[in-house]
């Protein structure tokens, strides 16, 4: 735990998460007595839950595209169907 002047500091350097290489967490002063063992364990928690991967558009993108494609499908089905009746 790093102590300021104004603020503790609880740095957590094992994020567990590809996007951050650490987290600081600034105590509140009320709770500054608290022991240092129980902030460190609690930022870990609060890391471990924000290390996973978020959700990307890439999924709505490809849901654009599936719809696009059968869409493009279904009227050429139709078309080969009208041409056909001739």
């Amino acid at each position: 735990m790093i102590k300021g002047v104004n603020h503790q500091v609880v740095e957590v350097n094992d994020t567990q998460c590809p996007y951050f290489e650490r987290i600081l967490f600034f105590v509140n002063p009320e709770y500054a007595a608290v022991s240092e063992g129980k902030l460190r364990e609690r930022a870990g928690q609060i890391a471990a839950r924000a290390s996973g991967v978020p959700p990307t558009r890439v999924r709505r993108t490809h849901v654009k595209e599936i719809a696009l494609a059968l869409a493009a499908a279904a009227v050429g089905a139709l078309l080969t169907v009208l041409l056909t009746l001739r």
